[in-house]
């Protein structure tokens, strides 16, 4: 099957489409069984209007994602992969919202059962990936700038690393309306157009993932109709840290995933700080909400986000 940009088009044309469609029967069903967010009392005040906004919202561009994904993944093993590991970790948010809001348990799972569940996700991942592509993923891992090197069996580790931190990094990204939807819609733009470059298979998948954002962003945008909630942002996670690895190129997410790494650097700070000092570093942590406290409005810390994230993709390609 050619992997071209076309096919990446068709593919965001079509779950841009799905996810609009779908989404006069999700939203209803999801305001209709109370699937309401939960806002923190300690946050900027603003957030607070924000309470019993529609959250799980993620299922809307999961659906459409899957869909579309499903029409390319003949005699593509990267591509199955990359899937596997969007909805996998997504079923796991699932569960984590799940908990949160229909068992109102408001921490969702408990920390050491989503990183047991993520931990087995990147487990089978790893064995996939192993299985269909060999010791060749050893090989040919590119570095920002400095080109391609053969890491051996370090491999292994640094997939962890990345799939679970990375992960767990743009579940913390999303914080404020429309952000974690606009982020990842850029970084799957850079992403579509490196697999097609690389003549790989998550050209479709990468496609859709950006057009049933886009779709998801008219609804999520601010004032957000509804939130992606974990089941989203956990789904997220996976299909961007799953697709660097099957480019080998997972150290490129410094680069172009600067915002979930400044946002997942900002809360380890605020919390070995806090332990050892019992004070703040940051105002608040996420650093969206820093920024927001000291005076910035939600549209503007959002913005920003964006810029960054589109410079960061900029410098990724340069660095290819």
């Amino acid at each position: 099957m050619p992997f071209t940009i076309e096919m990446g088009i068709i593919a965001a044309l079509a779950a841009f489409t799905i996810t609009v469609a779908i989404s006069p029967l999700i939203l209803p069903f999801l305001i209709r069984l109370k699937f309401g967010q939960n806002i923190r009392s300690d946050g900027p005040q603003s957030h607070l209007k924000k309470a019993g906004t529609p959250t799980m919202g993620g299922v809307m561009f999961l659906i459409s994602t899957t869909f579309v994904s499903l029409l390319f993944l003949r005699d593509n093993p990267a591509g199955l992969a990359i899937l596997f590991a969007m909805v996998a970790f997504g079923f796991i948010g699932f569960l984590d919202d799940y908990t949160k809001v229909v068992r109102r348990r408001s921490l969702g799972l408990r920390a050491y059962q989503k990183i047991i569940g993520q931990f087995a996700v990147t487990t089978m991942f790893i064995a996939f990936v192993l299985h269909t592509n060999g010791s060749d993923v050893f090989s040919n891992t590119i570095i920002p700038f400095f080109g391609e090197f053969n890491i051996g069996f370090w491999w292994i580790p640094i997939v962890y690393i990345v799939m679970i931190g990375g992960t767990n990094s743009v579940n913390l990204t999303d914080g404020l309306d429309g952000l974690a939807t606009g982020v990842t819609a850029l970084v799957a733009t850079f992403l579509m157009i490196i697999c097609y470059q690389f003549a790989s298979g998550g050209v479709g998948i990468s496609g859709a993932v950006l057009g049933s954002l886009m779709g998801f962003l008219l609804f999520n945008s601010h004032p957000a109709k509804v939130f992606m909630g974990d089941t989203g942002s956990l789904a997220l996670g996976g299909y961007v840290t799953a697709t660097a690895i099957m480019l080998q190129i997972p150290f490129f997410l410094i680069i172009v995933g600067f915002v979930y790494v400044i946002e997942a650097l900002s809360v380890i700070i605020q919390v070995v700080y806090f332990k050892m000092t019992k004070q703040r570093f940051f105002k608040m942590a996420p650093i969206h909400h820093s920024f927001e406290i000291s005076g910035w409005s939600e549209t503007k810390v959002v913005s920003f986000f964006y810029v960054l994230t589109a410079i960061g993709c900029l410098i990724g390609y340069l660095a290819i």
